[in-house]
């Protein structure tokens, strides 16, 4: 109970650290907010699963790390989480280096994305549609 705390006091730090820039660029500084962002996403808390998977994904370093924000971002988006869900929709529909483009996994995504409220989710399933009806 005290370590799970814990963690959600220094998640709440280090999520308000982030928006500092200088707070970001420092090594020591930028390593321990990982950590804590790693902790929280992997004792199951959506919004952490959705903020580390964006920054693993789009911001991370090498394949293993985008691999690992994809992966987050998914188990967000199957907890109902918009923005994740949305970017994985948008993932699947271009494919990565190690998974063909997958429509009918972006629309079951975007889908989720809709239920939940994102705004452009809608369009992107709309769009899909119209390409798939072209064919």
């Amino acid at each position: 109970m005290f370590l799970r705390l814990k963690a959600r006091v220094n998640y709440w730090l280090a999520r308000r650290l982030f928006h500092w820039p200088w707070f970001v660029r420092q090594p020591r500084i930028w390593s321990w907010m990982e950590g804590q962002f790693a902790r929280m996403a992997n004792l199951g808390d959506v919004d952490a699963q959705s903020f580390y998977g964006h920054i693993l994904t789009f911001r991370g370093v090498g394949l293993g790390a985008r691999e690992e924000g994809i992966r987050l971002l998914r188990l967000a988006a199957l907890a109902g989480d918009g923005k994740a869900a949305y970017q994985v929709g948008v993932i699947s529909l271009a494919g990565s280096p190690s998974k063909a483009p997958d429509p009918v996994e972006a629309a079951r995504f975007w889908g989720i994305a809709v239920k939940a409220g994102h705004p452009l989710a809608q369009i992107k399933l709309e769009e899909l549609a119209a390409r798939d009806s072209m064919k």
